[in-house]
């Protein structure tokens, strides 16, 4: 795995493309090459070296170098003249990010691979790699950069990663390194794991996948990495007509559905249905305990929602908690007219103070194995600062999960100024929020913890 990690731990890189060349259909573009270059001047920590091969070769710009990693960004046959190259000056792994390249030119790449132990990304990753931690960054998507966090994302394709670090942005979701796979010649699902695996700044591990060569490695090695880390799978091309797509998308054989999921299951992989739900799962794994039990309870400040929240926890495979009468007696004493029957509705007026003490009474409670606190701020007298107990009273009970869920879209934004940071998973929708849930509990259960 030594050679793997130079995809994304380098302390030089070679950007290589062009500032005039233009594919007629194809990525090769001077707006590709110049924002590249511009995001890893921006963000990247270690050495950069620029060669435009319309101004300089790499011979001119090499002199004195020691780039351990090559992101290429040319047509099929430049791109393969500058992989020789590159890989004839001692450079450890290439990033191929432009795509069109025929059997034969993957071939090429395969040989070169055996050759000279370089490894390859790609081609066809469109995007390439994000490294958090030292700032490489290779899309082109001028300053974009999600913040710094504990998630992996690996996608075998380039639009769907895409709109996984498109959200990550908007919604400030914590990322440590993104892989952008493509075409997969050297560098697969299999090696990318056992980096993340080994990866101190990675806790969960997200996968857009359509398709896998070596199934049995693939089951094999996702097994290893689930017991100490979470891995979740979006699976694209699970239709016939899909699938048929999908091998001409990423040269990829999606295979049947069914064996598909057998084999996640087998693994200890967590499935999920799209690509919202693996980022929010993913929120939760990253940020929460595994879920020890079935039970739920359920703290709101509103009626409905919390009915809603119900429904979404029994559709999800879990259980309303029964809480015991002792704690009911303690919440309906200390506030006349609440009903602590679960879901606990605390009534619009509640705040800070009654949202501490009723989560403090409901984690307590050892018929309660997780937590779904609902704090709608519309129609309520909650407001944003009350949310701050929440966050404080969930960390004395480290050993069960709780998210929370400020329903809605402008009082989400408000609660999440608030909360964003914090070890507090938050879901604009009950719905969402339950199925995290369901994540937290698939994962103690394969990992029996």
């Amino acid at each position: 795995m030594s050679s793997v990690k130079y995809l994304f731990e380098p302390k030089q890189v070679v950007l290589i493309g062009s500032s005039k060349l233009r594919e007629k259909v194809g990525m090769t573009s001077p707006h590709l090459f110049t924002n590249v270059v511009y995001n890893m001047r921006k963000y990247f920590k270690g050495k950069i070296i620029i060669v435009d091969i319309n101004e300089k070769t790499l011979k001119d710009r090499f002199e004195g170098t020691k780039p351990e990693l090559a992101v290429i960004m040319l047509p099929p046959n430049l791109s393969l003249q500058q992989a020789q190259k590159c890989a004839d000056y001692g450079v450890k792994a290439l990033v191929m990010i432009t795509g069109g390249f025929k059997n034969h030119q993957r071939q090429q790449l395969v040989q070169m691979r055996g050759d000279y132990d370089i490894r390859i990304l790609g081609p066809n990753t469109i995007m390439g790699v994000v490294n958090t931690a030292n700032g490489l960054n290779t899309t082109f998507e001028r300053g974009l950069m999600p913040p710094k966090g504990n998630i992996a994302v690996i996608s075998q394709s380039g639009g769907v990663g895409a709109c996984l670090l498109d959200w990550a942005c908007f919604y400030e979701v914590g990322v440590s390194k993104f892989a952008f796979m493509g075409d997969k010649v050297d560098v697969n699902d299999v090696d990318l794991l056992e980096y993340f695996n080994q990866d101190p700044k990675t806790k969960v591990v997200c996968l857009y996948m359509e398709g896998v060569e070596n199934g049995r490695k693939f089951i094999e090695t996702a097994k290893t990495v689930v017991e100490k880390k979470p891995i979740l799978a979006v699976k694209g091309g699970v239709t016939k007509e899909a699938a048929q797509r999908a091998l001409s998308h990423t040269a990829s054989m999606a295979g049947k559905d069914e064996v598909f999921d057998a084999a996640l299951r087998k693994a200890g992989i967590i499935r999920v249905e799209d690509l919202e739900e693996l980022l929010n799962a993913a929120i939760a794994l990253s940020k929460q305990p595994p879920l020890k039990g079935d039970n739920i309870a359920i703290v709101s400040n509103v009626g409905g929602p919390a009915i809603l929240a119900a429904d979404a926890v029994a559709k999800n495979g879990l259980k309303l908690a029964r809480l015991s009468e002792s704690t009911k007696k303690e919440i309906e004493t200390r506030y006349p007219g609440v009903d602590a029957s679960n879901p606990v509705d605390m009534i619009a007026d509640a705040k800070a103070e009654r949202f501490a003490t009723v989560l403090r009474l409901v984690l307590a409670d050892s018929n309660v194995d997780g937590v779904m606190v609902i704090n709608m701020l519309k129609s309520t007298f909650f407001e944003p600062k009350d949310a701050l107990v929440v966050a404080k009273t969930v960390k004395k009970f480290s050993g069960k999960p709780v998210v929370d869920v400020p329903a809605g879209g402008e009082d989400y934004n408000r609660i999440h100024k608030t909360l964003g940071k914090s070890s507090l998973p938050l879901y604009n929708l009950p719905e969402k929020a339950a199925r995290a849930l369901k994540a937290l509990r698939l994962y103690a259960k394969v990992t029996k913890k």
